[in-house]
């Protein structure tokens, strides 16, 4: 199972706004892209699904950027995943069967799986790991 590059700079990018909590001021758009080396108008994409998601918030001017909102201890892994991927199913058996696919139920519950383990990883958790290693 792969994820985009999209989701890839999402994750990173939220980690490093939960890392940066203390402090809370926003963050432009610029700084994030180049911690990560990609483009800032790829960046502001991603960074509007999150918006849109409710995760962060941002603001404009002089001063402006991207900062989180409230509540942001309980960010998982899985809520940034579905702001970029959507929440639709991984695995969509093409046969065409009269019972319920063996197959599709063994994939189903896989998922399943993984994304309850994705729900339980907290970014706040995993900044936290972060600090303790600097």
């Amino acid at each position: 199972m792969k994820y985009s590059k999209a989701t890839n700079y999402a994750l990173h990018t939220m980690l490093f706004l939960v890392g940066s909590t203390p402090n809370n001021k926003p963050v432009g758009v610029q700084q994030l892209a180049d911690r990560q080396g990609v483009s800032p108008t790829y960046l502001s994409k991603i960074l509007t699904k999150l918006v849109k998601a409710g995760m962060i918030e941002s603001t404009s001017g002089a001063n402006g950027g991207y900062r989180l909102k409230r509540n942001w201890e309980d960010i998982s892994f899985l809520d940034v995943i579905h702001a970029i991927e959507g929440t639709t199913s991984l695995f969509d058996c093409c046969m065409n069967h009269e019972a319920e696919c063996l197959i599709q139920k063994v994939m189903v519950s896989a998922e399943t799986k993984m994304d309850e383990h994705l729900r339980n990883q907290k970014l706040s958790e995993l900044a936290k790991e972060i600090k303790m290693v600097r």
